[in-house]
């Protein structure tokens, strides 16, 4: 307090108090005897006013009323003032009840007093809030371009009022389709009707930009309010999403232009909060391929939770530098170890697991692009996939670890490419590693997400930032998609869930044309196809137009989670893993043609596409063994 006291605003506060303390004290005697004070009670207002001022700012002190900005003045200050004048009318009260130094004091005078003061302290604050605010903001709201605001819910109501500062930006009206809103003023500025009636709305009021204010909206409703803006020629900008908001990274104020994953956006996940804590607070959990995007979003939401230990651990040393990076503002008080480490080298990972004894792994370290996976990179995306998930899946088991999660894929099923092949035995190997009594080892299967590293969102991006053109594989290929964020807590939902050997299948919504995802990202640029062509180059290696996350063979199960359901699928025991082994170090130096072949009689579902002739098939380096079976 001592050196709050030392500035100069806030001494002009306490100046400020004592002057209103003085007026009220004076004013209630007026106003007691109808502005005639007897020459009686003139002298006992006098000789009360210094103790009963020093009483009060004393009081005031004591209650932290100078700890506020006038210019910010609102409720909360308000209450501090109602809190500080009531304590300070009871202790007043109760001295001169006590005591009775000065003669008698009117009972009125004491009920007027705090209420005076409580107006005049309160009212000047508010004052000067309006006034500054009308000299920083007043002359520029009206240069400002007006904009539809397209949400009158608790973020619309917000969004305006931040904006009403705003030199940018002047709010001509909202739109919401409560009918109980349209008609009412939210500061200052009017609903006007309906999202349905936007196009009578934008041509009666001329503007030429909306913002929709919906975070916490269902996405399908938000995607309806965007396509018909977008059919008006807008341009559409849109609030932070609601857990950028929540967590405080975002204000509501920091409006942005709408992106294409605001229309492919899904609602938001419950998640059982109390058993995620149980389970990872305290605890040492892993994380392998950390530095990929579902990984490192893995290791972001587990930090929530607050482990003893989050080990990250990723074969690319730059990945996990900005992994690192990227934790610079988040939790400090949780340790945070980052290991560059090969999931295939054997010895290492035995070294690391049994070292730090995580009781939680997540396994999400994989090679998932598929044409690159198809041809010249057969045996390793077997020896990464395959044997890396049986090397950090056995080394857990032994270990001690009390659960290792699968992140798997929708190309798993029915595989027409070797990437999925390969993530098909991974599932194999660990419902074949699962026993009664050690390691529980579950399997989570989902489809693309927004934004991961290979995404033809970014590279759709891309080609339209260059003009064009963009390509597309095919004009009738479908993907599933969904968020980043919302399959990491997913992955970890089904994890808790998981009792060892379910394959748990992620509700992945309706499936996305890609198409019209490109004709999406193309209008929202501010371009129509015929600036930028879209572009059908054919389907590549090893890609199929339609993904599953079943096999035709299979059926699911419902779960206590609305988006978690449990695969019926074929299953693997430890002969079956062992043979698995033993067929991979043994085809390590085939062509790959012969490997593709070799894979339908592990992956009876798979269909192999012989795209290379044997003799251009790259061979490696002879005399390298596998330290994966030792």
């Amino acid at each position: 307090m001592k050196k709050l006291i030392t500035k100069p605003k806030t001494i002009f506060a306490i100046v400020h108090d004592i002057l209103a303390s003085v007026v009220a004290w004076t004013f209630g005697f007026s106003l007691r005897f109808n502005f005639d004070i007897p020459a009686d009670f003139i002298r006992v207002l006098l000789t009360t006013m210094p103790w009963v001022v020093m009483l009060q700012l004393a009081i005031f002190m004591y209650v932290g009323l100078y700890q506020g900005v006038w210019r910010f003045a609102s409720l909360p200050d308000l209450k501090r003032i109602l809190k500080a004048v009531t304590f300070s009318a009871l202790a007043v009260a109760g001295a001169l009840f006590m005591l009775k130094p000065y003669g008698v004091i009117p009972r009125s005078v004491l009920i007027l007093n705090p209420v005076l003061l409580l107006l005049i302290m309160g009212g000047s604050r508010l004052a000067y809030r309006a006034w500054k605010e009308h000299k920083l903001y007043g002359l520029t709201q009206t240069l400002g371009s007006p904009v539809l605001v397209l949400g009158a819910g608790e973020a619309g109501v917000t969004l305006v009022k931040d904006l009403s500062r705003s030199s940018q930006w002047q709010v001509v009206g909202l739109l919401d389709n409560d009918v109980s809103m349209i008609g009412r003023s939210l500061f200052g500025v009017k609903v006007l009707g309906s999202f349905l009636q936007l196009a009578q709305i934008v041509k009666a009021t001329g503007v030429k930009h909306v913002i929709v204010a919906m975070p916490a909206t269902n996405h399908q409703l938000r995607k309806e309010v965007v396509d018909l803006a977008n059919g008006l020629n807008l341009e559409v900008l849109t609030v932070p999403a609601i857990e950028d908001l929540m967590s405080g990274r975002l204000s509501i104020s920091q409006i942005r232009k709408v992106e294409v994953e605001d229309l492919l956006g899904r609602d938001v996940v419950t998640l059982d909060v109390s058993g995620l804590t149980h389970a990872i607070e305290h605890q040492t959990v892993l994380v392998s391929g950390a530095g990929g995007s579902i990984g490192s979003e893995l290791c972001k939401q587990i930090l929530k939770f607050r482990p003893a230990l989050l080990v990250c651990l990723d074969v690319s040393e730059y990945a996990l530098y900005q992994l690192e990076q990227s934790f610079v503002e988040m939790t400090q008080d949780v340790q945070k170890l980052f290991l560059v480490r090969d999931v295939r080298n054997a010895a290492s990972i035995v070294e690391t697991l049994n070292k730090y004894k995580p009781s939680l792994v997540f396994h999400a370290a994989a090679y998932k692009h598929v044409p690159m996976m198809e041809n010249y990179n057969v045996f390793g995306a077997l020896e990464n996939n395959v044997l890396g998930t049986y090397t950090l899946a056995e080394a857990s088991k032994q270990a001690g670890v009390d659960q290792f999660v699968l992140i798997s894929t929708d190309k798993a099923v029915n595989p027409t490419n070797v990437m999925g092949a390969s993530k098909r035995m991974a599932e194999m190997v660990c419902q074949g590693l699962q026993d009664s009594k050690s390691t529980r080892f579950v399997i989570v299967r989902f489809g693309n997400v927004l934004g991961s590293s290979g995404s033809v969102i970014p590279k759709f991006r891309e080609q339209i930032a260059k003009g064009g053109p963009v390509t597309v594989t095919h004009p009738e290929i479908t993907r599933y998609f969904m968020s980043i964020p919302e399959a990491a807590q997913l992955v970890m939902q089904a994890g808790l869930m998981g009792r060892g050997g379910e394959i748990f299948v992620l509700d992945m919504g309706e499936p996305v044309k890609i198409a019209e995802l490109a004709k999406n990202m193309i209008h929202l640029s501010g371009f129509d196809t015929e600036q930028i062509k879209i572009v059908y180059s054919g389907l590549r290696p090893g890609e199929k137009l339609y993904e599953e996350l079943l096999a035709d063979d299979e059926h699911t199960l419902p779960t206590s989670h609305p988006k978690l359901r449990i695969a019926q699928a074929r299953k693997a025991d430890i002969i079956w893993v062992k043979q698995l082994l033993a067929w991979l170090d043994s085809v390590r130096f085939e062509n790959e043609a012969e490997i593709k072949r070799q894979i339908t009689g592990w992956v009876d579902e798979y269909q192999a596409q012989l795209g290379l002739p044997e003799d251009t098939s790259p061979q490696p380096i002879k005399g390298i063994s596998s330290t994966l079976l030792h």
